[in-house]
């Protein structure tokens, strides 16, 4: 057993940092639209997760991100809770996968090429182009619509109802009769090649950043809170599939017939998908698989696929769910287009998160029709690997169709005087060192609160809901002030006062909206301890990594001059003790505090009497709460936060969670759906409180 203890820390560390990295790309391509990597390289994390959870079934969770779909939504839109969840899709990338997907779903069902249901064959397939946009649901009531959302999570999305309304084409009301009274359909809203182009040329004129491809706009537009916005960007949808209808109006018998509905409804359906009948030795599928493909440089928008779905609905439901996708449906990926031209240089971009990411600027080449003038090289290990060099003839591809990739050298056509290249230790933006983690393939720069290449997005982070919590201070205002030069490092906001005249000159800004946010940023200067480390945004750091730590420490003082000395292994120790706290976490922090920067402005932050924070002992927090001692029991489904959030917060404050309601209950706090939990708390007389009610009572 003693012998085998390396390689289980091993896979350990390998899984933590994979989750890590899975939830950042998460976040940046469900939440924010703005993907770091390619499908492909998103793909290739997922599978090896996956693996290692195979190997090492100890290390599966709930919340690993192969049991969930997306990203939470983002706080600032309402949420909306799937009364059916929206689940992802398995994916295949070859006709080996493909057959594999057959051959399992006739083992499951017990069935044979030849077994036939009512005179046909038992499985049919309906094959259609996987649309490369952003996935929402709309809720009809008696053919009326009355409520949008995305993805989200799979189980709770964002309220889109205003922005879906002004997608070109979509029905407000059904046509026809034959519609059940409720109706909720799924479907993808995407932007055309035309008007993506268009949309460009537009930003361009207004000097404002371009979308990298039709997808990112798409969702970005979907994702305004202003729908005027949405308006603006002619937004185009189809339909594919459904969630909840009512009971009185079945689905039908196929789901290509349910298709033909949809669009007598008034639905936009893709108009040429074909339905496969396969046998054992039949390729019906994988042709349509083809066709498509040489179809697609046609189509008027983005495809990165074909969905095959079981067509009949009964079988779906016999099929089920594994994980977070149905074993009735299967996506089967296009392969990246290439292309053959020349490294003209290497530069190093530094990301929003600090990860310093080498791209090579090529000699402009057409890949499947798009002109390309730069590639990833992934990052340091990669260069090693394949020998990339400034000068070299490479194969380019188009990965994904998001993000040119550098995929071989034809080092036969080196010019003889070519050298190595030698990857940076320090951030080409601030200088600051660039640490590379053990176990991690990203070099990062430390200088996150100094970084101009961070700077934003820190920010951004410093003041959300769950950080400094400042109402008032949202994204936009936070870009602008850092654009025009009022806020360039978390401690200019709290003397923002003295930039007034700046500030009202600015549009839409005026005596009272500035008296409001200087308000918000007053109160907010006082803080707990959990709080202040998690506005620091430090890798790895969330919230109840924050609330250990701080409970561990228990003041600031205490925490930062262990801090202070982040060589010392005795700090090291120190932290590896602390339940809950593992290698990666410890690395990360030390190395945030190894940079000198870091560790000025962390003490600057906490100096209240120059004007700054009042950082308060995490005792002292949970001393004052008015839920300090007290017993509650989180029961339903929660909207306005997650349950495990919830059970951090009340934490946070000195009450004590429990799994089970008795006589020693304080408080029920009952969400949507509540079950025997809220009956039985009644039996006892405790005080029931609604999940807003909680949030009014700790002062959320």
């Amino acid at each position: 057993m003693a012998a085998n203890k390396p390689l289980i820390n091993e896979a350990k560390r390998e899984w933590e940092r994979l989750v890590a990295e899975i939830r950042h790309h998460d976040i940046l391509y469900h939440q924010k639209d703005t993907p770091e990597i390619s499908d492909v390289e998103y793909d290739v994390l997922r599978q090896r997760l996956e693996e290692l959870e195979q190997k090492n079934p100890e290390l599966k969770k709930p919340d690993s991100p192969t049991q969930m779909v997306g990203a939470a939504p983002a706080a600032a839109f309402s949420k909306v809770k799937h009364r059916v969840p929206m689940l992802s899709l398995s994916n295949a990338f070859s006709a080996d996968d493909v057959q594999d997907f057959i051959t399992r779903t006739r083992k499951y069902l017990g069935v044979s090429g030849d077994t036939s249901l009512a005179g046909e064959a038992l499985l049919k397939f309906v094959c259609e182009p996987k649309i490369d946009g952003l996935s929402f649901s709309a809720r009809f009531e008696h053919g009326v619509f009355v409520q949008g959302a995305t993805r989200g999570d799979g189980e709770v999305g964002e309220d889109i109802t205003a922005n879906l309304k002004v997608v070109q084409g979509f029905p407000h009301t059904l046509t026809g009769r034959d519609y059940p009274a409720v109706l909720e359909v799924r479907g993808e809203v995407y932007m055309s090649h035309g008007d993506f182009k268009a949309l460009n040329a537009r930003r361009v004129a207004e000097e404002e950043p371009e979308f990298a491809n039709p997808r990112n706009a798409a969702a970005g537009s979907l994702r305004q809170l202003d729908s005027n916005i949405t308006a603006e960007r002619t937004l185009k949808y189809f339909v594919y599939g459904w969630g909840e209808v009512s009971s009185e109006h079945p689905i039908g018998t196929s789901h290509w017939a349910f298709r033909a509905a949809l669009k007598g409804w008034g639905f936009m359906i893709v108009d040429d998908p074909e339905l496969a009948q396969l046998r054992m030795a039949d390729n019906t599928v994988l042709a349509y698989y083809h066709n498509i493909l040489r179809k697609r440089p046609t189509l008027e928008y983005d495809i990165d696929g074909v969905v095959y779905k079981i067509d009949n609905p009964i079988l779906q439901e016999r099929l089920g769910t594994v994980g977070r996708a149905p074993r009735w449906a299967l996506a089967h990926k296009f392969p990246a287009e290439r292309a053959v031209t020349i490294i003209e240089g290497i530069d190093i971009q530094v990301g929003r998160t600090g990860a310093l990411t080498p791209v090579a600027r090529l000699k402009p080449v057409n890949v499947g029709g798009v002109m390309v003038s730069n590639a990833t090289l992934h990052n340091e290990d990669e260069i090693i690997r394949k020998d990339v060099r400034i000068g070299d003839t490479v194969v380019v591809q188009r990965a994904g169709d998001v993000i040119p990739q550098v995929v071989s050298v034809d080092a036969d056509k080196r010019p003889k005087d070519s050298t190595p290249y030698v990857f940076p230790d320090h951030c080409p933006v601030c200088n600051c060192s660039a640490i590379r983690e053990e176990g991690e393939v990203v070099r990062r720069c430390t200088g996150g609160l100094i970084c101009d290449a961070q700077a934003v997005e820190r920010l951004k982070h410093f003041v959300s809901r769950n950080a400094l919590n400042i109402d008032g201070f949202g994204d936009k205002q936070i870009e602008a002030f850092w654009r025009d030069g009022i806020i360039k490092s978390p401690k200019d906001i709290f003397h923002i006062a003295g930039n007034k005249d700046a500030v009202l000159s600015r549009e839409r800004w005026g005596e009272k909206s500035f008296a409001n946010l200087c308000d918000a940023i007053e109160k907010s200067k006082t803080v707990s301890l959990s709080r202040f480390i998690y506005a620091l945004g430090i890798l790895h750091i969330g919230e109840i990594t924050a609330k250990v730590l701080a409970r561990h420490y228990g003041s600031f003082e205490t925490w930062f001059n262990a801090m202070s000395n982040p060589y010392n292994d005795e700090v090291r120790e120190d932290l590896l003790s602390i339940d809950g706290i593992g290698e990666v976490v410890v690395d990360a922090l030390l190395d945030f505090f190894r940079e000198p920067n870091n560790r000025v402005i962390v003490k600057r932050l906490a100096d209240k009497d120059a004007g700054n924070l009042d950082i308060l002992d995490e005792e002292k927090v949970a001393a004052d709460s008015p839920v300090s001692g007290k017993t509650v029991v989180f029961t339903g489904s929660l909207l306005l936060m997650s349950r495990s959030e919830a059970k951090s917060r009340a934490e946070s404050l000195g009450a004590k969670v429990a799994s089970s309601v008795s006589a020693k209950t304080d408080y029920v706090i009952a969400g949507e759906d509540a079950g025997s939990k809220l009956t039985k708390a009644r039996e006892l007389g405790v005080r029931v409180l609604s999940e807003q009610e909680w949030l009014d009572l700790i002062k959320i």
